[in-house]
């Protein structure tokens, strides 16, 4: 079984690329996606109500599920907008635990910058991982050291797809 695979350079295709996938459930990784690694509270606040609206426009998705393998959690959740819910999961040791996602609604699409985290559990979960390549200059060097070493991985999981 190959789950799906596809590569964003620019994360302001992403919205486009999840309407694409017609999917009922976004599983959205905090870092970078949402707040920027070393960022603080405001920026973590800020991101997750601006997803929010972005994914809320998306016909059909129902579960829009934020994850984070950090310890960072939101202020306070944006209140649910009509027909769409929203969990958090903070340190949610992806791609170890996937029974944190076994209730969500399929198809799903799981959005991540790192194919050892993101991309193995969008694997283990059955859905498609939307990988989202950022700017290595911009990344710390965990997160980069992470992502070479995933890379090497890509062909074992999502077969021969292209990464663009």
């Amino acid at each position: 079984m190959t789950t799906a695979y596809a590569a964003v350079a620019d994360e302001r295709d992403i919205p486009a690329r999840i309407r694409q996938l017609a999917v009922r459930t976004v599983v959205l990784d905090v870092e970078p996606l949402v707040a920027h690694w070393d960022s603080g509270q405001a920026a973590l606040d800020e991101g997750i109500a601006a997803a929010v609206t972005e994914v809320a426009a998306i016909d059909g998705v129902r579960v829009l599920c934020f994850a984070t393998n950090s310890a960072r959690s939101p202020s306070a959740l944006p209140p649910d907008p009509p027909g769409l819910e929203i969990r958090y999961l903070v340190s949610a040791r992806k791609p170890l635990h996937a029974s944190a996602y076994a209730d969500l609604p399929r198809p799903g699409v799981v959005v991540g910058d790192q194919i050892a985290t993101d991309g193995i559990l969008a694997r283990r979960i059955g859905y498609t991982f939307l990988h989202f390549l950022p700017d290595p200059a911009g990344q710390p060097a965990g997160p980069h050291l992470l992502a070479r070493c995933g890379a090497a991985l890509r062909p074992l999981l999502f077969g021969r797809a292209r990464p663009g």
